[in-house]
């Protein structure tokens, strides 16, 4: 008997954690969307360094200590990825984060997940895809962010502007964390170094609302002390209240080497 109940044990201890899943109308103080670029510009290499930045920031004690600093102590994660036209995946539905075990649990599915796509570049489609992903939220909250990574310009779908001046109508915020690449491709040059630098282009096509920001990592080496940066600043601000954006508001930019 006592061997029938080591082996339970065993099995029980190798099934994977899982998150609690999200109960309707709970406050936290952030919903948040991280919308992950995966399109065909992003090779294993850059795929694996951005899950892996993505699994460790969530656990980062700055974030946790951020977190625990609102009202609620406790946001609300979703963990999209995105390709082309069409092209969009939820990896991980909406989690509340309120410590040091639900994020780690919520950043060893990022790991364990397999890659949705390698497709084209559709920040327009990434950007509708995440903000139908807070129209569904069971959880409520004061602020809502969607948080776009990516390497490239959007090249597939429709107008990335008009994408995002739908999502901010409704009150989102949208923040950009651009990845610049340290080797240019012929083919895809233009695609990765717009005219004017591709921080230029997501501050002017990409970002919008109240305190919108852009996020630049110098490589994707440093994608995961940006995410932090970032992270922290997306929370932090989720203890002010929220405000009509000025006509005359300058998104701000913060480069990470």
């Amino acid at each position: 008997m006592t061997r029938i109940l080591r082996c339970l044990l065993v099995l029980f201890a190798l099934l994977p954690a899982r998150i609690p899943a999200a109960h309707a109308d709970e406050e936290v103080d952030l919903l948040l969307v991280l919308a992950v670029d995966v399109s065909r510009s992003i090779d294993q290499a850059k795929f694996m360094l951005q899950r892996d930045g993505y699994a460790a920031a969530v656990s980062n004690r700055g974030v946790l200590e951020a977190i625990r600093s609102g009202p609620h102590q406790k946001i609300g994660l979703n963990f999209v990825e995105w390709s082309g036209f069409g092209a969009q995946k939820l990896v991980i539905d909406w989690t509340v984060i309120d410590g040091a075990a639900s994020a780690r649990r919520f950043g060893d599915q990022i790991v364990e997940a397999p890659r949705s796509f390698a497709d084209r570049t559709s920040i327009s489609g990434g950007i509708e895809f995440a903000a139908a992903q807070l129209d569904r939220s069971p959880l409520t909250a004061p602020r809502h962010i969607i948080d776009v990574s990516g390497d490239g310009t959007n090249n597939a779908g429709r107008e990335v502007g008009a994408a995002r001046n739908d999502a901010v109508a409704k009150g989102t915020i949208i923040n950009g964390l651009v990845i610049l690449s340290d080797n240019q491709v012929l083919f895809n040059a233009e695609h990765t170094n717009p005219p004017g630098g591709l921080e230029k282009y997501y501050r002017d096509n990409v970002i919008g609302g109240s305190g919108a920001f852009v996020m630049v990592a110098e490589d994707f080496n440093a994608f995961g002390k940006a995410i932090v940066k970032k992270l922290i600043a997306e929370i932090a601000a989720a203890r002010f209240p929220r405000r009509t954006a000025s006509a005359n508001e300058r998104p701000i930019i913060m480069t990470v080497r």
